[in-house]
């Protein structure tokens, strides 16, 4: 097999520096798929955590040999792949890095099954952590469809389960969730409380119940005390190793809020970050973030860029919070879930983005909401002429085929949220329809209208595990083993796209990430098995076996 060889020429030159020694590596012995217009290659070589040539392995050994020689650089060490695969490391398009650190902090209620489930944990949770009476007790990810009792708890059972502190519990989502009686009362929520816009504090002979939708659940959930300095640092440090553990090296704080910011500033003063982090802050928030976040704003600093801002528009399809055009199957007075967010107040955010030159992202599961941002952004793209925003659509779950003409024209990036499909899939066919439910996450429509697109976990929504995700775009598989939207299937090529180059792009890194170019950094994921060459049902049971960020190992199974 012939292999073009590429060469980095700026890498090139800086070791020809006079006196300078980078280190060099070289990777060969196994498949290596570049994700560029090369495809694969034989060997690589790395110097000074980039990618310095690609190319045979006796070109790459030649070039190696021609820095030492020529330039004093250090004989290269060479690692061989033994057979395995290699890949440009996977790029998280959309997560909640500090969202994701906090559930580490809080009873994991993902397992239950029924109400009484709920409380065994809550309690087990405080009794293990030796949690006092009136301290704050958090619980996250349950989910009202997995229940016995197909609801939502209240106050009343989260009362049962631990009458002696105030409790809040979150739903899988992130979009909805409970407070007991002594945290409504910590909080100020009564029978006087109204819900903020594009919210709903749920009530019962005109008390609270303790269950709130959407920017109800958010405002409130934020006012909560939060852990610890030093027991979130720790978390962050356990969080970037799952990610890692999944061949992610660059990571999304997809909703910055001012309450986190202290954080990251500790994070970046102590260099606790090994993986790249891009911040998008709430736009509600906008004069308070900018400023504190402005140092962040031009390139990487301690791993942390300010990417752009954030907006919600609806809510979840699995509870029924997502704006639809259609209302959801059997809807008592046509329900269609609801937005949050008015048309002007959309377009205020999006000229503002225009303004700061820089992305959006907006919160769009129904296809009611995309309808909306695609219809604000239509209007205010008309008043700053040549000016490309790329805004992001948020998980696109039910993004209609008839809008996806609309999205191409205007430069629009869907990020799909396709492991919806198996998690979620039965869930959307009860929702839905099955005749909607088949066209969550549109891809190969997407892909038919030569629309990029990247995929998410919505981590912690659920972990984030790229090759899972993989699997669910190719194989569009539901838990309960139905297929689900077969026409939407892609291929693995262009589902691995979606999670290294095309999400590079999405980021405005595409020279910097996602694939395996000279002049790149140096970002690998090795896998034990090739995902384009077994059988689509397996990708899912691959292993990550090392990540690699610029040239250094971060995880090793």
């Amino acid at each position: 097999m012939e292999v073009n060889f590429q060469i980095c020429h700026y890498w090139r030159s800086q070791c020809a520096m006079k006196g300078v020694k980078m280190r060099q590596t070289i990777y060969y012995g196994g498949t290596i798929r570049t994700m560029d217009e090369k495809e694969q290659a034989e060997a690589v070589l790395v110097c000074g955590g980039r990618i310095a040539a690609v190319g045979s392995l006796a070109q790459i050994e030649q070039e190696a040999q021609r820095r030492v020689r020529e330039n004093g650089g250090e004989v290269p060490e060479k690692i061989s792949l033994e057979g395995k695969t290699m890949l440009p490391a996977f790029i998280d398009a959309h997560s909640h890095l500090s969202a994701y650190a906090s559930q580490m902090l809080q009873a994991d209620l993902g397992k239950a099954e029924s109400f009484e489930d709920i409380r065994k944990i809550l309690r087990e949770y405080k009794e293990k952590h030796h949690v006092p009476a009136g301290a704050w007790i958090r619980g996250q990810g349950y989910d009202h469809n997995r229940l016995k009792e197909r609801s939502h708890p209240d106050r009343k059972l989260l009362d049962q389960a631990l009458p002696d502190n105030p409790v809040m519990i979150a739903h899988q989502s992130g979009h909805v969730g409970v407070f007991n009686s002594s945290a409504l009362e910590a909080l100020g929520v009564d029978e006087q409380t109204e819900a903020p816009e594009g919210g709903r504090i749920a009530k019962k002979d005109g008390f609270p119940t303790g269950y709130m939708e959407e920017n109800a659940f958010l405002e409130y959930m934020k006012k909560a005390p939060m852990a610890s300095a030093r027991e979130f640092m720790d978390a962050f440090g356990e969080v970037q190793k799952c990610y890692a553990s999944h061949g992610i090296t660059t990571v999304q704080e997809g909703m910055t809020v001012e309450e986190i910011l202290p954080f990251y500033q500790m994070l970046t003063s102590q260099s606790l970050l090994y993986l790249d982090v891009v911040l998008y802050a709430d736009m509600n928030h906008k004069e308070t973030l900018a400023k504190a976040l402005e140092p962040y704003r031009n390139g990487c600093r301690e791993h942390v860029r300010f990417g752009g801002w954030k907006i919600f528009l609806d809510g979840s399809p699995q509870s029924r919070t997502a704006w639809l055009r259609e209302p959801y199957e059997y809807a008592e007075d046509g329900y269609r879930g609801y937005g949050t967010m008015s048309d002007e107040a959309v377009k205020n955010a999006i000229r503002q983005a225009f303004r700061d030159r820089m992305q959006l992202l907006a919160h769009c599961n129904g296809d009611a909401a995309c309808a909306q941002y695609i219809r604000c952004y239509q209007q205010v793209k008309q008043e700053f002429p040549g000016q490309e925003l790329h805004p992001v659509i948020i998980h696109a779950q039910l993004l209609g085929t008839d809008q996806l003409e609309q999205v191409k024209k205007l430069g629009m990036i869907p990020s799909f949220f396709v492991a919806h499909v198996y998690h979620w899939g039965e869930i959307h066919r009860e929702n839905f329809g099955g005749a909607r439910a088949s066209r969550i996450s549109p891809c190969r429509s997407a892909l038919e209208h030569n629309i990029r697109f990247t995929f998410h976990q919505d981590t912690p929504v659920i972990a984030p595990d790229m090759l899972e995700t993989v699997w669910c775009a190719v194989n569009r598989k539901t838990a309960a083993g139905r297929t689900l939207g077969e026409q939407e299937g892609i291929s693995v090529e262009e589902a691995l796209k979606a999670v290294t180059i095309h999400a590079a792009w999405q980021y405005g890194e595409e020279r910097e990430k996602g694939s395996i170019t000279p002049g790149k950094s140096a970002d690998f994921v090795i896998l034990d098995k090739d995902p384009c060459a077994v059988e689509p049902e397996t990708i899912r049971h691959i292993r990550v076996l090392c990540t690699v960020k610029a040239g250094k190992t971060v995880y090793e199974a």
